[in-house]
């Protein structure tokens, strides 16, 4: 699929308890310990597994990269949907800003729309603006799940799927 930018203030904060470790040995230079960096790094890789777990995703052969504030996602799911949901899980946290999609789909179908949540949105809105009938919300809503649990609880920066109507 490729690069998928997110607001990258906004969202799960996942790595809140995320803290590089002490420094091996004293130093007198300002340069930060690189094993405390490798070990805070390594720690967010992990944290972002635990939450594509979490959320029951079967990823084959899921390998994750951390280059700032981008996360590479490699590996193998069977659909084009979840894809598209590790994309979105992983991008809705905070101080993601992008995510590099390389993940292979064993079955694939059309790809959904990304949209960014604007102040003010609801459901019923982005339904009608993008389907035309604001009904279709739960369309949204099903689309979204796991990561939503409530059609009203959605925030400005989240980044929804907007599926193709059958």
């Amino acid at each position: 699929m490729g690069l998928f930018s997110f607001l990258k203030n906004a969202g799960a904060n996942l790595f809140k308890g995320a803290k590089p470790a002490a420094p091996s040995t004293p130093s007198t230079s300002s340069t930060p310990d690189l094993a405390a960096q490798i070990a805070l790094k390594n720690q967010k890789i992990q944290l972002l597994r635990q939450l594509v777990e979490s959320f029951g995703f079967d990823v084959k052969d899921l390998i994750l990269e951390l280059n700032d504030d981008t996360v590479i996602v490699n590996g193998k799911v069977a659909s084009q949907e979840q894809r598209e949901k590790v994309v979105l899980v992983l991008g809705n946290v905070d101080g993601i800003a992008t995510v590099d999609d390389r993940l292979e789909v064993i079955e694939p179908a059309p790809e959904a729309v990304f949209y960014e949540v604007k102040k003010g949105d609801t459901l019923s809105k982005i339904a009608k603006a993008h389907y035309g009938n604001a009904m279709k919300y739960p369309v949204i809503f099903e689309a979204n799940k796991p990561m939503l649990k409530d059609p009203d609880l959605i925030y400005p920066g989240q980044v929804l799927r907007i599926p193709p109507l059958d």
